[in-house]
């Protein structure tokens, strides 16, 4: 069974919508990682693990239209660019798909996001999709959450975590670190 994991840079309020820049729909502080914040290398390693363990990535509609265009061009990415990827999307078509960016599947529910999750392979990644991972993680199906939390509250934006009355979902710390510029790592894996 191959292994889920939502990576995120997340506020102190739980908020991970347009953390690098870009346009937010729902405030007014894109860009909110590197506003007020120091940069520290070591503070970002987490990063460079997610792209040696990835063997896949995954993501919501919203999510595969803002990288797609842009991460295939980015030296900094090209590990992802001959990964399978999947999105998962109700509307999206094959020919919205990129062709620059290596296999892309498209999935229709989260039973299809079931059936490639209980198939042989290594780690698949989540970035961005939001909205994804909260009904992944609703659904049962996400394993494991690798997080950097910013030293902020936003107050608005698109929250990581749903307010659905779900049962209680236990979570196991399996590893943590703080950084001088107040950025915590925080691997959580889910407790079945």
């Amino acid at each position: 069974m191959r292994i889920l994991t939502y990576t995120a840079f997340v506020s102190l309020d739980g908020v991970v919508d347009s953390p690098g820049g870009g346009l937010s729909e729902t405030h007014s502080a894109a860009g909110w990682t590197h506003k007020d914040i120091e940069f520290l290398e070591e503070a970002y390693k987490l990063k460079g693990r997610e792209m040696r363990e990835a063997t896949a990535l995954l993501f919501g509609r919203k999510s595969y239209e803002s990288f797609a265009p842009v991460w295939p061009e980015v030296a900094e990415f090209a590990s992802y660019k001959e990964m399978p990827k999947y999105v998962v999307s109700s509307t999206l078509n094959d020919n919205d798909l990129v062709d620059n960016w290596g296999e892309t599947t498209i999935l229709r529910s989260l039973d299809e996001v079931a059936k490639i999750k209980a198939a042989e392979g290594g780690p698949i990644f989540i970035h961005g999709s939001a909205s994804l991972a909260r009904n992944l993680a609703d659904a049962g199906l996400l394993d494991r959450y690798y997080l950097l939390v910013f030293p902020v509250l936003l107050g608005a934006g698109k929250r990581m975590f749903s307010d659905a009355d779900e049962k209680k979902q236990p979570l196991k710390l399996v590893e943590s670190e703080s950084y001088a510029n107040g950025i915590q790592k925080l691997v959580y894996e889910f407790v079945r």
